[in-house]
């Protein structure tokens, strides 16, 4: 031996007694350094004094280049290497580059395996002193760092410090390509992985590879099977301990993540981030197809597959395939009959919470979706989108056949059934057949009477929700839809685009017999039974029939002796507005047209 100091434990040598007494206190685990504050206790007095500076707030070294602040010297070198990206010490095995010595120490276990921080309790292994700590305080329970806003409490400093940028709203860590910030540096990192395309973390059994080690962990209980952290309350396991934590608010109805904006709460931090997203209208997930952004990966990963056609989950009653799981689950009910979803208002019972949720704003008159354009509420959001396209003229489903877009799904799956002729639905009553399901459940109302949707005014009823919006109109006289060229305003966008045919000339129903063209289905519809005689409306006392409903309505006063139109003038009532007016012309001395 060279006569240096030398522990007779585990071999190490040092240059000073002093240096070795306080090595020696790793095996014999005494912390003669105790904290007034807090009880946390340490081996030198050094550390001490850095750790009163979380009590203090102290940070005595300061970043010269951005300002950050810093307790000890140590961290205000590692930090000033974000600034010159230098990285001087490199893991020989894969290359990986750290700012300090330690942390390429801790990162070589990965490689070694070497777990040398055990827990006396449990027998978990860890890589680093400070992992073991923390682990700790599950079985003790501590959480020695509290939140000042929300009272949430943390088993290190580090874990509040980055909490409470939920409340601060700071995210330091910026990404050079694309502006996206973040709350912590690993999550910066993991994210600059969807740029570079690098998934370090690879699974031995299928060779799937991974962003983040929690995602290999997470995947290999696949092939293991291995649940072991189970809820007490309904018996259901889960893969981490960080899932089950997320469980188990569904019973506690613990959300501690708050919306500074509107007050929303949820149970984790990534709902909360996705939920300000409403806020901020920030879409960082765009579909390189098409152009359309989401709020969130999952999202988007469910629209590419409008693209690829793609439907993994199949039904194994009907074999119809779908998107999402959800979905399947939701529609495996229609073969089940299942709606375990009641609403306590009225009986209804719904097959999803969500259209539970939706159907209970009709009770409430809840509208919490509002376009920022022209006030308009809905009561979805995908409501909302639907009708912000009134205002953006964007159609994003186009038809592959003939070019033709649409604002809406549906109503593109609706315009292909005129290409194949296809009507699925079929009405047991009468026979009639429809393109869509729920236009099926529309005309069936026609049978059995039922409207339900009334208004609450004038108790009129009717069979569609959107004929009852258009008639609340009445009452309200909203007329939301502005012509741009006239100034003309009407209470639906139909109406409004039946309008603008005026300014266009466009008049895209044309008669296939005789050439005439009309600017309405409904009227190229009246003008057809012209050729075929077809008079549908039929007078239940005389028999008489019309082509049209308002010539039977007119009709029908005959019997009624209903006459609605008055003149003010001299009291004479008229069954018929156009007679009314003719008759009017006698008072202001025209020469009245003949009566048709």
């Amino acid at each position: 031996m060279d006569g240096r100091p030398t522990c007779e434990q585990c071999g190490k040598t040092f240059t000073r007694a002093s240096d070795l007494k306080i090595h020696q206190r790793i095996h014999t685990g005494e912390k003669p350094h105790k904290c007034d504050q807090c009880g946390n206790a340490f081996t030198r007095a050094s550390d001490l004094k850095i750790h009163q500076r979380i009590h203090t707030g102290e940070k005595p070294y300061t970043c010269d280049q951005c300002g950050n602040a810093f307790t000890t010297a140590s961290n205000l070198k590692q930090h000033q290497h974000i600034h010159t990206g230098e990285k001087p010490y490199e893991c020989y095995q894969c290359g990986n580059a750290f700012i300090t010595a330690h942390h390429l120490k801790v990162h070589q276990r990965i490689h070694t395996g070497e777990k040398p921080y055990i827990c006396d309790q449990c027998g978990n292994a860890f890589t680093t002193a400070s992992s073991l700590k923390k682990h700790q305080h599950i079985h003790t329970g501590e959480k020695p760092y509290e939140c000042d806003q929300c009272g949430n409490a943390f088993i290190t400093g580090h874990h509040l410090k980055i909490h409470q940028r939920i409340h601060t709203g700071e995210r330091p860590y910026c990404c050079g390509q694309c502006g996206n910030a973040f709350t912590t540096a690993s999550s910066l990192k993991i994210h600059q992985r969807i740029h570079t395309g690098e998934k370090p973390y690879e699974c031995d059994e299928c060779g799937n590879a991974f962003t983040r080690a929690s995602d290999l962990k997470k995947h290999l209980h696949i092939h293991t099977g291995e649940k072991p952290y189970k809820c007490d309350q309904c018996g259901n396991a889960f893969t981490i301990a960080g899932d089950l934590k997320i469980h188990q608010r569904i019973h506690t109805g613990e959300k501690p993540y708050e919306c500074y904006q509107c007050g929303n709460a949820f149970t984790t931090a990534s709902n909360l981030k996705k939920h300000q997203r409403i806020h901020t209208g920030e879409k960082p997930y765009e579909c390189d197809q098409c152009g359309n952004a989401f709020t969130t990966a999952h999202h988007l990963k469910i629209h590419q597959r409008i693209h690829t056609g793609e439907k993994p989950y199949a039904c194994d009653q009907c074999g119809k395939n779908f998107t999402q799981m959800n979905v399947l689950k939701h529609h495996q009910r229609i073969h089940t009959g299942e709606k375990p979803y009641e609403c306590d208002q009225c009986g209804n019972a719904f097959t999803t919470a969500s259209d539970l949720k939706k159907h209970q704003r009709i009770h409430t008159g809840e509208k919490p979706y509002e376009c920022f354009q022209c006030g308009n509420a809905f009561t979805t959001a995908s409501n909302l989108k639907k009708h912000q396209r009134v205002h953006t003229g964007e159609k994003p489903y186009a038809c592959a056949q003939c070019g033709k877009s649409f604002t809406q799904m549906n109503g593109l799956k609706r315009h292909q059934h005129s290409h194949t002729g296809e009507k699925p639905y079929n009405c047991d009553q009468c026979g009639n057949g429809f393109t869509t399901a729920s236009d099926l459940k529309i005309h069936q109302r026609i049978h059995t009477g039922e409207k339900p949707y009334n208004c609450d005014q004038c108790r009129k009823s009717f069979t569609q929700m959107n004929g009852l919006k258009r008639h609340q109109r009445i009452h309200t006289g909203e007329k939301p839809y502005k012509c741009e060229q006239c100034g003309n305003a009407f209470t639906t966008a139909g109406d409004l685009k039946i309008h603008q045919r005026i300014h266009t000339g466009e008049r895209p129903y044309e008669c296939g017999l005789c050439g005439n063209a009309f600017t309405t289905a409904s009227d190229l519809k009246k003008h057809q039974r012209i050729h075929t005689g077809e008079k549908p409306y039929a007078c239940a006392q005389c028999g008489k029939s019309f082509t049209q409903m308002n010539g039977l309505k007119h009709h029908q006063r005959i019997h009624t002796g209903e006459k609605p139109y008055k003149c003010d003038q001299f009291g004479k009532f008229f069954t018929k507005a156009i007679h009314l007016k003719i008759h009017q012309q006698t008072h202001n001395g025209e020469r009245p047209k003949s009566i048709p």
